[in-house]
């Protein structure tokens, strides 16, 4: 894998006589002969559609042609954020508009799950159809009714898909937690919704591990004993419903049609967690109606997904793009689902997630820029491996992604497809910063701003910032804001958590940089950014410099203050299995290259070897928790272990940074 400079061309934008090839383009073309608004590129319909940004969200409204059941008196009432009322008097359901167009397609696949558990299994759409009316009609005898939380202990597999809908299209809100989460992590999430309805797995395999959740499952019984109970057996297929607990079977023994409640705009959908990396997760709350909008925005308009498209997105159930995948069922696109390790029994085996896109036909992959960076280090050449020839779209997300692997993809994937690395975040559900079939793609780099979303890179005083790291800040409300966090009195802390820094006005705690292409760069948390003499540096610079060299397997950079000015600055490294440098050359070579491709400030003060760096499951770098640890903060207090990759290595590699720290 060579060397490519940030930056680099990989991919041209069409010219404007090309835009009626996708959505997005007719979309706007539409718009220019409505409004005689002549768009001259794609970041001038951009500007349009946050100067006008009621007729923005209105055209939206009409071109997906939302089904409403009382008529919306306004488009946006007040833009005051927090608190911002979209289409006021609309009454609608989420669902409604997925079974729209998931009856249009009742005869084809619809739905492809690769599991490690139970196999292989397709449904079409009108069996999804049916198992969703199938869980509801158990629901309603369960007394499940409009405004009752339903939460899902469930892995990412076709059940969970009709679970979600059938609770939504009732007026039920969902949650969910992935089942390889611990049992903190599941009650320090669901216990704050007082669910009425838990439905939960009786385990999993990962790999060739089998993994009993029943422990887990009797301490979620205990902390919610009004919660009623339904076990979906899936690691044992035998395994009976013990007493007080409903089985899937008994569950969905009716067949029934589906059941569509109308209910406000605002009213509640789904509830995302925050990752609870300082302190008790958020209970997000997110809106049918903010949702919908934002959602078929996003995956029609953005992503160019449609039906005829089959997508694949490799995630969790407790991961927001979990939320946006089910969201493609909007425009008739195909999902592919797979739960379990995707590098068992090896990163080029049937498990691999280019395996499952070849074996699906994916024309859509969405997947981790971790997982990229990870594929391409190993030199990996997914494109002569497998038959790849329909993808045509890749969306890398949870971190930035390196230009070099961003350049790999071109060579070693497919040299004509659509390369999205986006930016968001589970509060919006959605993007701050991505792609679009509109514009060039650029090697480290996002494309653009999403249209109707008004963000940039401010300073302190709130003044946009040009190729200068600046706070992520959104001058005016999205559709898929949240509508309030659960439990929380008087928006308390929904105002902390973004609009202290710039009142009225949401900061959403990334560090942002706008490039002369009128491109995007997120170099970090501005939360973790580190401080040396004054000058702040974005952790991801040195990851954009550590992850392509040969003998470093991974790296955590962390800044601890002394009181200096300076503070110590600590690099965690994992050599290479492969290495055979050896580790003192290894971190002399380490500071040479920071201090040449970067500058004097970046070479750390220690380089401490560790046996792994703590990510979650999508791959993020937790280095907020790993800092508490090592300030002697108890693990379980700094973070969630279940949502830690390797939870086993976290007391060593703090120790490891501790002793440095302590000795110097």
């Amino acid at each position: 894998m060579h060397t490519v400079e940030p930056g680099t061309l990989l991919l041209a934008a069409p010219s404007k006589v090309d835009w009626g090839r996708s959505r997005a383009g007719r979309f706007l073309l539409a718009i220019e002969e409505k409004t005689e608004h002549f768009f001259a590129d794609y970041e001038d319909a951009w500007q349009w559609s946050v100067d006008h940004l009621e007729e923005f969200w209105e055209e939206v409204w009409n071109e997906f042609e939302v089904i409403t059941h009382t008529p919306y008196t306004a488009v946006l009432e007040d833009r005051c954020m927090p608190g911002a009322k979209w289409f006021p008097g609309a009454t609608l359901n989420y669902t409604e508009h997925i079974a729209r167009a998931v009856g249009a397609r009742a005869d084809d696949i619809m739905v492809q799950s690769f599991s490690q558990t139970n196999g292989n299994i397709k449904w079409t759409g009108a069996r999804l159809l049916e198992e969703i009316g199938r869980i509801q009609q158990g629901m309603i005898r369960l007394g499940i009714k409009q405004g009752d939380c339903v939460a899902g202990y469930l892995p990412n597999i076709p059940e969970t898909l009709a679970a979600y809908l059938a609770a939504t299209a009732l007026g039920a809100v969902w949650c969910s937690v992935a089942p390889e989460m611990g049992t903190r992590g599941v009650l320090d999430r669901i216990t704050q919704l007082e669910p009425a309805l838990v439905l939960a797995v009786d385990g999993y395999r990962w790999g060739a591990k089998e993994i009993s959740r029943a422990a887990e499952l009797d301490a979620i019984r205990e902390a919610l004993p009004d919660a009623q109970t339904v076990l979906l057996p899936y690691l044992d297929p035998k395994c009976d419903a013990a007493p007080g607990i409903t089985s899937y079977a008994d569950l969905t023994a009716d067949k029934g049609e589906i059941v569509l409640i109308p209910v406000s705009f605002d009213h509640p959908l789904t509830v995302l967690f925050s990752s609870g990396t300082t302190g008790r997760p958020k209970a997000i709350v997110h809106s049918h109606g903010g949702l919908l909008l934002e959602h078929f925005k996003s995956v029609a308009l953005h992503m160019d997904l449609g039906p005829q498209d089959t997508a694949f997105w490799y995630t969790t159930t407790g991961w927001m793009v979990w939320t946006l995948m089910v969201s493609s069922l909007l425009t008739g696109t195909a999902l592919v689902l797979e739960d379990g390790d995707p590098a068992w029994p090896a990163t080029d085996g049937e498990w691999s997630q280019w395996a499952v896109a070849a074996a699906a036909g994916a024309t859509f992959v969405a997947t981790s820029s971790a997982y990229l960076a990870s594929c391409a280090h190993s030199n990996l050449d997914p494109g002569e491996r497998w038959n790849l020839g329909r993808l045509r779209e890749i969306f890398p997300s949870g971190s930035p992604l390196a230009a070099d692997v961003a350049a790999w993809v071109y060579s070693k994937v497919n040299p004509t497809l659509l390369l999205a690395p986006t930016s968001g975040g589970t509060d919006v559900c959605s993007a701050f910063v991505g792609g679009s079939p509109l514009v060039a793609v650029y090697a480290g780099e996002m494309s653009c701003r999403p249209l109707g979303i008004d963000v940039d890179a401010l300073d302190p005083e709130g003044r946009p910032l040009r190729e200068a790291p600046g706070e992520l800040v959104v001058s005016k409300p999205m559709p898929s804001m949240p509508v309030f966090f659960w439990g929380d009195d008087n928006f308390k802390r929904y105002r902390e958590s973004y609009f202290t820094m710039y009142p009225g006005r949401w900061r959403h705690g990334d560090w942002l940089v706008r490039t002369e292409r009128n491109t995007w760069v997120i170099t970090g948390r501005s939360d973790a950014t580190l401080n040396r003499g004054g000058v702040r540096l974005g952790t991801a610079e040195f990851y954009s410099i550590l992850d392509p060299l040969p003998d470093v397997d991974d790296s955590m950079v962390l800044h601890f203050e002394d009181g200096t000015g300076m503070g110590k600055l600590v690099l965690a490294l994992v050599p290479a299995p492969d290495s055979a440098v050896d580790q003192s050359k290894l971190a002399a070579e380490v500071r040479r290259v920071l201090r040449t491709e970067l500058s004097p400030r970046h070479v750390p003060d220690h380089v401490v070897v560790v046996p792994s760096i703590p990510r979650n499951s999508t791959g993020k770098r937790l280095e907020i928790p790993l800092k508490r640890i090592v300030k002697g903060v108890a693990a379980d207090d700094a973070i969630d272990l279940g949502v830690v990759a390797k939870p086993e290595d976290l007391a060593e590699t703090a120790d490891r940074i501790s002793q440095v720290l302590t000795q110097n």
